[in-house]
């Protein structure tokens, strides 16, 4: 650069860049291993007691750099052989080294090097959400859902570099040059009022209106594996719903043998007790869908959670009840916790399993980590319909 001009040359700027992009590379690396763990992250229950404000710890595996290693010495080492093995040559049998502790035993192998990286909560949930949207969403009349976008509508003199329109800067400067001395075939120089950056604007494009509806048992049979995994996934779903979406109508449904309305914070918090009758929180949400959401003019989404012990008599009922949820412009999730080795027997579960509608989804969770396919099953790409997460089975 001289006297405040740019000039376009060939060179190769990329070693100057180096630093840059070992650290993008570095990040592109610890994103992949948070990845290939959000199934674990999802269900870690500090982020659920600490109400989402906290960073978590992720262990990332270190990798060793290549590098080159000189001899001047040439001195022979093991492995090097003397020159008259053949190609294919046996060189015997391959005897295992001893390997890592496993169970009480103590092994003699070092441990695998890895440091923790620090994540927020709001970065764990970019990564979460990022497939994520609400399925079978139909644009109504009067749309109150709102989704924040960007839109590049302007150019300006100023701004960022990554933000750098090429095109605009150099006809910028090819009509400024021509201008001052009238021959094309000059040479240009760019000059910093050359420069045309983009910029961006926010916006909110309405989309649809929604309400969803959140309903968890609550009953005495509902142990503490069960109640974690169930607030667990309503904690995400809520998370997620306020974050891609504006104005959307979150209500919350309790149930034992009777069902009742309750408010966020009644709903993280309330205890166990009382027997179940799964019927009652269907018969809820359909009166509150009559009262207050015309099916003309809303989205209708219904997530129930049960430990599935429910009353044999009541199964019958809860499955009528979800055929004329399915009546409205709506998508039904049922998530049934159930830890491993527990019958399935009369459960609800099996009851849904009749039930063949494109926009009923059913999950099995029988581990804490089966909460991410879940969140997938019911929100993913292919959501509601037939999936199948890491842990959870499920089935539409």
């Amino acid at each position: 650069m001289q006297d405040g001009t740019f000039t376009v040359s060939r060179e190769d700027w990329s070693l100057h860049r180096q630093g840059h992009l070992d650290q993008q590379r570095h990040r592109e690396k610890v994103l992949e291993a948070i990845r290939h763990n959000l199934a674990d992250l999802v269900a870690e229950e500090s982020i659920i007691l600490a109400g989402g404000e906290t960073v978590i710890k992720v262990p990332i595996r270190s990798l060793e750099e290549y590098r080159f290693r000189y001899d001047w010495e040439g001195r022979n080492h093991v492995g090097q052989g003397d020159g008259k093995s053949r190609v294919g040559q046996s060189l015997g049998p391959v005897r295992p080294a001893s390997g890592p502790a496993t169970g009480q035993r103590a092994g003699d192998q070092p441990g695998v090097d890895y440091y923790e990286a620090d994540i927020t909560v709001d970065e764990l949930a970019e990564l979460v959400f990022a497939d994520l949207g609400l399925p079978h969403l139909d644009q109504k009349p009067t749309p109150e859902l709102q989704q924040e976008a960007f839109a590049f509508r302007d150019v300006r003199r100023h701004g960022i570099t990554g933000n750098l329109d090429r095109r605009r800067t150099l006809l910028a400067a090819l009509k400024r040059a021509q201008q001052a001395r009238g021959d094309p075939a000059a040479p240009v120089a760019i000059t910093r009022e050359d420069l045309r950056f983009k910029t961006w604007e926010e916006e909110w494009q309405e989309q649809a209106s929604a309400v969803v509806l959140a309903m968890m048992d609550t009953s005495a049979s509902m142990g503490t594996f069960e109640k974690y995994v169930a607030r667990s996934f309503f904690f995400w779903m809520v998370r997620f719903l306020r974050t891609r979406y504006a104005r959307v109508h979150i209500r919350f449904l309790a149930h034992d043998t009777r069902a009742r309305e309750v408010t966020e914070q009644e709903f993280f918090s309330k205890g166990e007790s009382g027997g179940t009758r799964c019927s009652s929180v269907y018969e809820l949400a359909l009166a509150i869908l009559r009262a207050d959401y015309p099916p003309d003019q809303y989205n209708v989404y219904a997530f129930h959670f049960s430990d599935g012990d429910n009353l044999p008599a009541d199964n019958g009922r809860c499955l009528e009840l979800v055929h004329a949820l399915l009546d409205y412009p709506a998508a039904v999730g049922y998530g049934e916790i159930a830890a491993r080795g527990s019958p399935h027997g009369a459960r609800l579960g099996s009851v849904y399993e009749q039930l063949d509608h494109p926009r009923f989804t059913a999950v099995t969770i029988r581990e804490k980590q089966d909460v991410y396919p879940a969140l997938q099953a019911f929100f993913g790409p292919a959501a509601p319909g037939p999936a199948q997460g890491q842990g959870a089975a499920a089935h539409g």
